[in-house]
Order: structure tokens, then C-alpha cells, then sequence
């Protein structure tokens, strides 16, 4: 049996309760006007399937710096997803090709919503230059909507129509960040 193998890849997975409900993360979460609250802007969004658009970010190398995407699968108040492509063959490093996917599943929790994203998809070692700086650019992201009162993220659910004093202050649970370590993958294949 011959058996050809497949790339290890690596996800970056972010839990966190947040005091909020659903409807209202949903809404930071998939409105085009307030995803650059707390993310890049984005050129085209709508949470509908089949839905292409583009972020832009810097660029380097053979890579004009624009991450395409497209909407696979949307579950309202659920789960919104997106492909996440860029980067250039002839890059090593910071643009060098990616092509990923980021997924949102929000659940209803007694005290708000939790939160799940999981960003999958980077093979390594192709990918690790990309993998550090968006675990980072994650963590960042999570760090800033429990830091800062009048941050970005906490204007967007703000905007989404979420009266934050409204509900009791309880003091936020530090997100759970976990970077899942590559698994090595072989596909059966006919035997030789």
C-alpha cells in the first residue's frame, strides 16, 4: 500500500464567555461597518453563502497584500465562516501563500455568549511566518475587549445595539487560547 503524505497543518483556537447576548456578537461579527471596530475593514461583506470579498493588508514581495475570501457556510446567530486567502508562491515568510479558514460559533450561555474561533488551515512549515503573527494578532484581539472599556471591540457591540451597563460587572475570564500542535496526516493510496 503506497501512502503519500499530507502536509501537517496547525489551527489557532480562541475561547471566551463574553457578557453579551448572541445577537449582539453576531452583529459584531458579521456587519461590514462595525467588523473594522475590532479586524481589518473588509471590501464586499455580507454573511450570505457564496458571498466573495476582500480585507487588505500590507503588502510584500510577489503579494499585493489582499486576503480573498468567501462565506461557505452561515448559521444565523450560530456560526459565520470564511475563507482566508493570500500571499504569494515566490514569498518566504510574512506573504508568503495561505489559504485558511476562520470560524465563528457562538453559543448561549446563561451569563451572555460563548465564543469560539478556531482559524485552521496553516500548513507548516510554509505557513509558520503567518501562524505566529496571526496567534498574535488573535490574542491581541482578545486581550483589547477585556482590557479596555471604551475599546474597539466593546464600541462594535456597542453599535451592535448592546447596552453594556446593563447587565451586572462581573470581572472577564481571560480567554482560552490554544494552538493546536500540527498531526501528521497519510492518505491511503493504491498500493505499488
Amino acid at each position: 500500500m503506497n501512502q503519500a503524505f499530507k502536509p501537517d497543518t496547525l489551527s489557532i483556537v480562541i475561547e471566551e464567555a463574553l457578557p453579551h447576548a448572541p445577537e449582539a456578537i453576531w452583529k459584531a461579527l458579521t456587519d461590514g461597518d462595525l467588523i473594522p471596530r475590532w479586524m481589518m475593514a473588509p471590501t464586499g461583506f455580507a454573511p450570505v453563502v457564496g458571498r466573495r470579498f476582500t480585507f487588505q493588508t500590507k503588502p510584500a514581495g510577489g503579494w499585493d497584500g489582499v486576503i480573498h475570501c468567501e462565506v461557505p457556510e452561515v448559521a444565523p446567530l450560530e456560526r459565520p465562516s470564511y475563507s482566508w486567502k493570500g500571499g504569494h508562491e515566490s514569498n518566504q515568510g510574512y506573504g508568503s501563500r495561505l489559504e485558511t479558514v476562520v470560524t465563528f460559533t457562538l453559543a448561549k450561555v446563561e451569563a451572555g455568549t460563548q465564543l469560539r474561533m478556531v482559524h485552521a488551515g496553516f500548513t507548516v512549515p510554509k505557513s509558520d511566518t503567518a501562524y505566529r503573527n496571526m496567534t498574535e494578532g488573535w490574542r491581541k484581539a482578545a486581550r483589547s475587549r477585556r482590557e479596555t472599556e471604551g475599546g474597539t471591540a466593546r464600541g462594535a457591540l456597542a453599535e451592535a445595539g448592546h447596552s453594556l451597563s446593563a447587565a451586572p460587572r462581573q470581572a472577564p475570564k481571560p480567554p482560552s487560547i490554544e494552538c493546536v500542535a500540527p498531526v501528521t496526516k497519510l492518505a491511503s493510496g493504491p498500493a505499488s
